[in-house]
């Protein structure tokens, strides 16, 4: 994995990705010292960030938008030097600003644009659907659709052997595999459906009868992990966890060292350790040395980059230890459109370990090809459907009429992630196609990216005349880098994360009690741009998180609700009986008691960050929040939206 940015992102590595480094005026860091020093100034920033010692026990004390951002700017004045980010949502993602919505429940990394995609709709359709369209030109194009279909092939054939491709999908392999930092020379990759079947696949085709272990890094409940785990289970593997000490989420070393060194017994029969770089619930970020660890020991390692940062690839870490896997997942439109695919990664070097598999060749490898009808009997019919409100109506239109790619059901943990409510219904059925914007030869334009060998817009000779692709959503991210996007989360999550810790119910007797309880790393300067929280009312008693996620997507705010699991208490008192749920799980299509799962964890909110959040997104997070100190706000909301003839909000 090479880059020519990586010197660049190396260094900025290996001096703790200061938020000042690499930044215009930037002071020099020499040393760990060093390193430590602007960690320590980056701690006092954050908390001064707001009031200095600021608590707010009513949600209309709180600071005005402009008030706290001026004095976010204060703290953090090279935020400022992200502004290109603002610049690309300001043109290009213009719906987030124009709908007054705020976008917290979009984990990975988009490939298109918002302004390319309504480029697809009519004229009248984009008039009436944003207050900023796109230019004229646009509304005029044709729309043809990329489409995904599933192929009846084993993994390990395709990839010893090779399967002849498209030269449509060969470039959008290379475009990925360029904008991943992954060596064409070193790694084969296949499309898939989505991130499920990219997991379920390994695990149907990964040789457990002579590598009988199944380790997995996972703080919460993971769909496409729990697929993986019950197929490594029928095939006759040992499945264990990495376990997490509550309430910080920080992976139990001890025990985790222990299952990767192994006893005498099974030292020689390792397996498949599958490693998440950072926890996309609660934005845990995890050592590489994890990694190096398991292949000095003889594991085969699955690198699930899903969670990370656009350009996170580019690291330093990643060029060391270079997994025998790797799987990553894409969506179409940040915000608005969250069908997609995932791509699995193969080191050439362990194919030899996959095995044919008469029931892999039925999981979701997919071949992507373009097609030429416009769909404009469609695009006319769904003028009235398209709403400003990006991921219902419009989500709800693309089910209904069978278009542009919805990949099988996935709840929150897949590619894409939705809301449970979003993506009831959706069956395999459904699923056939991906939008991919076509312009004309007259308007191709060389667009500079990173990767000298490889264009931002790929050109395809068709039957039909010169097809180009645009991945905006990936040349975005290019132009911006690793130590821009990364500096810019940090500054927001960790604002966020120290507003949400501000509020506090008023308690006349006794001390101030929180209204807001974090889990996972708090204010820290290494940590990933997620954070999943409870909110309590002024008993002490949690508040539903499916509540909090209905009634702050009622006020236009996106977030996703998780379960965390695998809890270890260090301190061996009860505190786990007043704090773990049980939440059962029961295999599709049967009842039995056998089949059931019990699980202990906490059921949670979570809000995740994009290079495209601004400061008013985690603002107005933060005022959302903040009304719950008004002992009777869930009443008030159930009482206002029964008045407005809507679903009552059920607590």
């Amino acid at each position: 994995m090479n880059s020519p940015c990586l010197r660049e992102a190396s260094e900025a590595c290996f001096l703790g990705c200061s938020p000042f480094a690499g930044l215009p005026g930037a002071p020099a860091e020499k040393s760990l010292t060093g390193a430590a020093v602007f960690r320590h100034d980056f701690l006092i920033a954050t908390t001064s960030s707001l009031h200095p010692n600021s608590q707010f026990t009513n949600h209309e004390s709180l600071p005005s938008l402009h008030e706290s951002s001026s004095l976010f700017a204060n703290a953090f004045p090279q935020y400022e030097q992200t502004d290109k980010a603002d610049e690309i949502r300001a043109n290009e993602y213009h719906h987030l600003s124009s709908a007054n919505y705020v976008c917290l429940d979009y984990t990975g990394l988009g490939l298109f644009s918002y302004s390319q995609q309504i480029g697809h709709l009519p004229a009248t359709s984009i008039a009436s659907s944003s207050s900023h369209p796109p230019p004229s030109h646009l509304s005029s194009l044709e729309s043809p659709f990329l489409v995904i279909s599933y192929k009846s092939v084993n993994l390990r054939s395709q990839i010893l052997h090779g399967v002849q491709e498209s030269e449509i999908e060969s470039r959008i392999r290379k475009r990925i595999m360029a904008f991943m930092n992954v060596s064409e020379s070193d790694y084969a990759m296949v499309f898939t459906a989505n991130q499920s079947s990219a997991f379920k696949l390994l695990a149907e085709s990964y040789s457990f009868h002579s590598n009988t272990n199944l380790l997995t890094v996972y703080d919460h409940e993971n769909e496409a992990v729990e697929l993986m785990l019950e197929s490594a289970r029928k095939r006759g593997a040992h499945t264990r966890s990495a376990e997490f000490s509550y309430p910080r989420m920080r992976i139990w070393s001890e025990k985790l060292r222990k299952m990767i060194i192994g006893n005498k017994r099974n030292r020689r029969r390792r397996g498949l350790f599958v490693f998440p770089l950072q926890s996309r619930i609660t934005g845990a970020q995890y050592s590489y040395s994890w990694m190096g660890m398991a292949q000095e020991r003889g594991w085969h390692v699955l690198l699930d980059a899903s969670a990370l940062r656009p350009k996170d690839m580019d690291t330093f870490g990643l060029s060391i230890f270079k997994p025998d896997f790797l799987i990553c997942s894409f969506y179409k439109v940040f915000g608005d459109n969250p069908s997609g695919f995932a791509c699995l990664f193969v080191k050439k070097s362990s194919a030899s370990i996959l095995r044919d598999s008469d029931a892999a060749r039925s999981i979701g490898i997919v071949s992507l090809s373009p097609i030429t009808t416009s769909f404009r009997h469609f695009q006319e019919s769904a003028q009235e459907g398209i709403s400003q409100r990006p991921s219902s109506a419009l989500f709800q239109l693309q089910k209904n009429d069978i278009i542009s790619g919805m990949a099988p059901k996935e709840m929150h943990y897949g590619s894409p992630e939705l809301h449970s409510s979003e993506v009831d219904n959706v069956t395999p059925e459904a699923v056939s196609s991906t939008e991919i914007k076509v312009v004309s030869s007259t308007e191709i334009e060389e667009v500079e990216t990173p990767f000298d060998s490889v264009r931002s817009r790929i050109t395809e000779t068709s039957f039909d005349g010169r097809l180009e692709i645009e991945f905006r959503g990936l040349d975005h991210a290019d132009r911006l880098g690793i130590i821009l996007i990364n500096c810019r989360a940090r500054y927001l999550i960790n604002w966020l994360v120290n507003a949400l810790l501000s509020l506090k119910h008023p308690d006349s007797d006794t001390e101030l009690l929180p209204l807001v309880m974090i889990y996972g790393p708090k204010v820290k300067f290494e940590r990933g741009p997620a954070v999943a929280f409870n909110v309590f009312d002024w008993k002490g008693e949690k508040i539903n998180p499916v509540l909090v996620q209905k009634l702050a997507d009622r006020n236009n705010i996106s977030l996703t609700c998780g379960f965390l699991q695998h809890i270890w208490f260090a301190d061996k008192d009860k505190e786990w009986e007043r704090t773990l749920e049980t939440r059962t799980s029961v295999a599709k299509g049967t009842e039995s008691r056998r089949k059931r799962d019990d699980r202990r964890g906490i059921s949670v909110v979570t809000a995740s960050l994009g290079f495209l959040t601004n400061f008013e997104d985690v603002y107005r997070l933060w005022a959302f929040v903040s009304r719950f100190l008004d002992a009777d706000f869930v009443e008030k909301e159930r009482w206002r939206y029964t008045a407005l003839n809507q679903q009552t909000v059920e607590v």
